[in-house]
């Protein structure tokens, strides 16, 4: 009885002295159990010395995944005892997917012997890790400087279409979150105000608190932390899309720049919707502290607004501007240069849309300490 020429097998042929054959025959199908490859590394090992592996396909009738595992299986213990290692006939999808296998991290062997870096390297790479983010960003700010140099001189090709687009999506679109969280921020600030000031009997306090707090920075803190996690993240995702999509290098290619084109439009949009939206959110939290201070002690609405007045002028107002101002900036700057940094894999778009966020807001912090201490020395 003939033996089924479709069954997957293996024919190992010696020779010279070093080198040894390994004719596959057969369909190498999942369905069909080819052979495992430790079956064939066992063999090999068995060999007293050994310079050359040779996979002959000449016979090979089909093939799936489970050859090109082989393949692979087989190339990496070659590599990793120094064993040269060719292939003769193999298809050419065989072949590609055999690269791309190999490429894979997951795939990729990692030596035993490997030691962990020393903590003086460790510093090292840190190191310079931090210099290229921050050479890097300096030039990108340098470029977003001379777009702006070019819209003055009338030189740029800035589409006004689109900064309109942006100004809607940065502006009335955001208005509904803002309202939510500046309301409850206003209201969780005066019940907190609320419950200490009531031991004194000075409720009427209450309205002073929740006024200066919100003008002079919760309410610019908290519209700079909602822009960060919602504009911010969509303009790294879809600069970091475009950078993987290859549409930023095509722009390139077609004499555009990419940050006149992509980058100063948001830029504007972001820093310019901001302020109108500080106003809003100072607005809301007021509101929502009036809700608690006079819903909830024994001062009366008008009080309350008669307090606020007093004790809140204009100048806090105007520092809160200027903070939530500079928090567009902050925002849409590096969200932008986490968008065109990309990598070029979906994954790469997320991993930036997440540092994106996170920066902005460690950013915005530090900026508001910053302004704070120097509104402090300065009496304003």
């Amino acid at each position: 009885m003939a033996s089924d020429p479709k069954k997957p097998r293996y024919l190992m042929e010696k020779r010279a002295k070093r080198k040894i054959i390994i004719h596959v025959s057969g369909s190498w199908t999942i369905d069909k159990v080819p052979p495992s490859p430790e079956e064939i590394i066992k063999k090999l090992r068995e060999q007293a010395t050994l310079d050359q592996i040779l996979i002959d396909a000449q016979k090979l009738k089909r093939w799936d995944s489970t050859f090109v595992l082989f393949l692979a299986t087989l190339k990496t213990y070659a590599e990793q005892h120094g064993i040269a290692f060719h292939m003769r006939s193999v298809p050419e999808g065989a072949l590609h997917l055999l690269q791309l296998s190999i490429k894979s991290p997951s795939l990729r062997p990692e030596s035993k012997d490997q030691e962990r870096p020393s903590l003086l390297a460790r510093i090292g790479q840190w190191s310079f890790q931090v210099a290229g983010a921050v050479i890097g960003f300096h030039s990108f700010l340098g470029e977003v400087v001379l777009g702006f140099a070019n819209i003055i001189a009338g030189k740029s090709k800035l589409r006004f279409g689109d900064l309109l687009l942006y100004l809607q999506h940065a502006g009335a679109m955001a208005l509904p979150i803002v309202s939510l969280v500046s309301f409850l921020v206003g209201l969780i600030l005066a019940f907190v105000a609320t419950v200490q000031l009531k031991i004194f009997g000075a409720q009427i306090f209450v309205a002073d608190l929740v006024g200066i707090a919100m003008a002079r920075d919760m309410g610019a803190m908290m519209v700079g932390i909602i822009m960060a996690g919602r504009t911010g993240a969509t303009y790294a995702a879809q600069l970091g899309t475009m950078q993987v999509n290859e549409e930023i290098d095509a722009l390139r290619t077609l004499g555009l720049r990419p940050i006149e084109f992509l980058v100063i439009p948001r830029i504007i949009a972001l820093s310019l919707m901001m302020v109108p939206l500080c106003i809003y959110a100072d607005l809301l939290g007021i509101a929502g502290g009036a809700f608690v201070g006079a819903g909830f002690s024994d001062v009366t609405l008008l009080q309350y607004i008669s307090e606020t007045q007093k004790a809140v002028p204009l100048s806090h107002f105007f520092i809160g501007l200027g903070k939530c101002f500079i928090y567009g900036i902050i925002v849409a700057l590096i969200g932008c240069r986490k968008g065109l940094s990309c990598g070029r894999s979906a994954a790469a778009v997320g991993k930036v849309t997440t540092s994106a966020v996170v920066t902005s807001i460690v950013w915005i912090i530090v900026a508001c300490a910053i302004i704070t201490i120097i509104c402090y020395v300065y009496r304003i």
